[in-house]
């Protein structure tokens, strides 16, 4: 696999090869999603709780008088881990709406480029699109890529968030 420089590479940078990819931890994983997705970042704050909603939703927060529903990423990928309690919130606007959702994280990393060439798809073959959900196109993992020695599993936060606004 190809390596990652940092962003703030001048020669990367300019060249314009790669993403911008938001580096994450999740659990016991590093995942990462294109910084573009990503409308603001808060520290994590508790979330008042929903009654009957699923256990990967916190709950609700009151974000400058805008209310965001906030999902646990880690209970939504890694369920039967405890959920986040501390870390971030990442926000993201919801395609084709006005509506927010916040997404939490036990911790954001870092922003880093990383090219098509440097991405794998999860069986180890070169990258071709979306996998997940039995090869549909309705997968939230990318691909997989590699930064330093730690391998970064790519997300496509907008179809994670349309899994679970529709389930």
């Amino acid at each position: 696999m190809a390596s990652t420089s940092s962003i703030s590479d001048p020669t990367i940078a300019r060249a314009g090869i790669g993403r911008r990819t938001l580096l994450f931890r999740v659990g016991s994983a590093v995942y990462g999603c294109d910084i573009e997705d990503i409308r603001e970042i808060v520290p994590f704050r508790r979330a008042t709780r929903l009654p009957g909603a699923p256990s990967y939703v916190q709950g609700l927060i009151n974000l400058r008088g805008t209310i965001v529903t906030v999902i646990d990423l880690v209970g939504r990928l890694e369920p039967g881990r405890p959920p986040v309690t501390d870390g971030s919130i990442m926000l993201v606007s919801v395609a084709g709406t006005t509506r927010t959702v916040g997404i939490a994280v036990q911790e954001v990393m870092d922003v880093r480029l990383m090219g098509d060439a440097g991405r794998e798809s999860a069986d180890g073959g070169a990258h071709h699109g979306q996998i997940g959900s039995e090869g549909n196109g309705d997968g939230i993992v990318r691909g997989l890529g590699r930064v330093d020695d730690t391998a970064v599993i790519l997300l496509d936060i907008h179809m994670l968030l349309k899994q679970v606004l529709l389930s």
